[in-house]
């Protein structure tokens, strides 16, 4: 046990005092028996913190791991900060959670600690998907909110996502100062875990019709729907939530064909037939795209376990099932809300839509065609939420969403919504059906319109306290040597969103960033690629990406284009990932 510093031996020796119960105390007495040196490092050289997705590990003992000590500890900081923010008010706040194992104790523990600190808490009576939790905070009138999931990642996980009073998760401020009231608690003995349980009111199924209802009167071609009724979906749940309220949306819209995926149609934390319950994984999607092919579907759809995500597959030209990217999806999204609203004369006033930066530019394409502002945020929907809350009444939001399969069409909610999305996704596909083209067919015209995108994404897995050693050695390397061409084309101007500045590599010039720092590193080439380097703030990764452009002057040519622009990338993605 030689490798354990002093920080580590610490806080080792307080998790074996009575301040802890038996069952935690000799889960830590184990790791030392078995001298699991590795597990004791990881699950105790630091304590969890809020990143894109608030509080996410893996479940164990360790101030490093997602267990009663480590959750109660943030909730705890969470209620002594919403009580300096708001004296003298009643304090409400709305909890839920998803499948995965201890979501729902989890969740139950958290609303004691809420109870305890004389907090009014809506304890949601069974899980429901995230956006639904972000729906509620508004609808209640809460001042925060917390969702225990950890969405996408795989099985050994669980989080934390904490919300404030606008339906979206927290931002600076306030999380770091949730951060820093978290941190000031000295000892677990300052956690309240038992308290007024009548402070504690259940939310059954009365708010499902409430939020299916909301999203309804957002249908922008109910006619559509009602002309294809008869639309083929199939749709997986992947053991998560989504199973609660998707099939349910579909139906209100006036969906009467819609086919689950019986194998996942049951929630599991378990998530017995994935590895990783993530719709952007093609192995997710296996069974889905499978029963679409057996009915010969219209559309596949496949939803994360908290269902803020959404992944689909479309018959191509080939008649063969395709799954589609994050950044196809939501530009189809994009291009069907802002062409129909356009149609319809329903833009509103100052109508906008909102992308990540490392989102395909190809949104803002559309935008621009159509006349509507785009605004760019950092990665993470809670970036987005911010930026609905603070142009409010000022300007109407229309669409918008991420490459990592999270979108939202209006305004109900704060967060990347998938029963909205699913809703729009088979509205859309049943409207283009109704004009004889396939959603296929659609994005080979949006291809050939506003230029043909070409993206790829690369995530490098690094666990552990060496893995993000290892994923800050990165980042500084490409920081000490900046490349000067990417693929063999010059690079033009590099963005570090880090040091808050781009850099005009011909000239020199320095100019400032106006977002939120983060660790971002962008190279943007004489051609107009964009390779992006992030380290992911929920999951123990770094991820790179590059989005390249070319024309399409005959969708007849389409697939030896994408040939060619695929290559591209590959050369560019070579010289920054080796």
């Amino acid at each position: 046990m030689g490798n354990l510093d002093k920080d580590i031996l610490e806080k080792i020796d307080d998790w074996l005092t009575s301040s802890y119960d038996e069952e935690t105390r000799a889960s830590v007495q184990k790791l030392i028996d078995d001298q699991a040196e590795t597990e004791l490092i990881d699950s105790f050289y630091k304590d969890l913190e809020f990143g894109t997705g608030g509080l996410r590990g893996i479940m164990g003992v360790g101030s490093n791991r997602m267990n009663k000590y480590t959750i109660g500890k943030a909730t705890q900081g969470l209620s002594n900060y919403l009580k300096k923010q708001f004296p003298n008010q009643e304090i409400k706040v709305a909890v839920s959670y998803d499948s995965r194992n201890n979501s729902q104790s989890f969740g139950q523990l958290v609303a004691q600690v809420f109870a305890a600190n004389g907090i009014k808490v809506y304890l949601f009576n069974e899980l429901r998907p995230t956006p639904m939790l972000s729906f509620a905070i508004r609808h209640f009138g809460c001042k925060s909110g917390v969702m225990l999931t950890a969405s996408h990642n795989p099985k050994e996980y669980n989080g934390y996502k904490a919300y404030w009073n606008d339906g979206s998760q927290l931002t600076a401020p306030h999380d770091k100062n949730v951060i820093d009231e978290v941190n000031a608690i000295a000892s677990v003995k300052d956690i309240k875990f038992e308290g007024n349980t009548q402070n504690i009111i259940p939310v059954g199924e009365e708010i499902d019709p409430i939020y299916i209802d909301a999203n309804k009167a957002l249908s922008i071609h109910p006619e559509a729907v009602q002309a294809q009724k008869d639309l083929k979906i199939v749709y997986s749940p992947i053991h998560g939530t989504g199973i609660t309220i998707v099939p349910k949306m579909l139906a209100s819209w006036g969906f009467e064909n819609v086919t689950v995926v019986t194998e996942q149609a049951t929630p599991d934390g378990n998530f017995p037939t994935v590895i990783y319950p993530n719709p952007e994984e093609e192995d997710a999607m296996a069974l889905a795209k499978k029963k679409g092919e057996e009915i010969d579907a219209d559309l596949v759809l496949a939803t994360d376990p908290d269902a803020d995500r959404v992944g689909i597959a479309v018959k191509n030209n080939q008649g063969q099932f395709q799954l589609l990217n994050g950044n196809q999806i939501g530009s189809l999204l994009i291009y069907y809300v802002l062409s129909s609203k356009s149609d319809l004369k329903q833009l509103g006033n100052n109508p906008y839509i909102v992308k990540t930066i490392v989102t395909s530019n190809l949104q803002a394409d559309i935008a621009n065609h159509y006349h509507v502002s785009h605004y760019e945020t950092l990665t993470g929907f809670k970036y987005i939420g911010e930026l609905i809350t603070k142009l409010g009444d000022s300007a109407q939001y229309l669409a918008g969403g991420e490459e990592s399969y999270g979108y939202l069409v209006g305004d109900l909610v704060r967060d990347k919504d998938a029963p909205n999305s699913c809703a729009f996704l088979a509205e859309m596909t049943a409207y283009f059906k109704s004009k004889g083209k396939t959603v296929y067919e659609v994005l080979l015209d949006i291809y050939q319109e506003f230029g043909c995108y070409q993206e790829k994404l690369i995530s490098l897995t690094k666990k552990g306290k060496a893995g993000a050693e290892e994923i800050q050695a990165m980042m500084a390397g490409l920081r000490q040597n900046l490349p000067t061409k990417l693929g063999g084309i010059e690079v033009k101007e590099i963005r570090d969103y880090e040091l808050s500045q781009t850099t005009d590599m011909k000239t020199g010039r320095k100019s400032e960033i106006t977002l939120p720092k983060s660790d971002v590193l962008q190279f943007i080439t004489v051609d107009g690629d964009v390779i992006s380097a992030r380290p992911s703030g929920t999951e123990p990764k770094i991820k790179f990406y590059c989005s390249v452009k070319g024309t399409l002057q005959d969708k007849s040519n389409y697939l030896s284009l994408q040939n060619i622009l695929e290559e591209k990338v590959d050369r560019m993605m070579k010289d920054i990932v080796g």
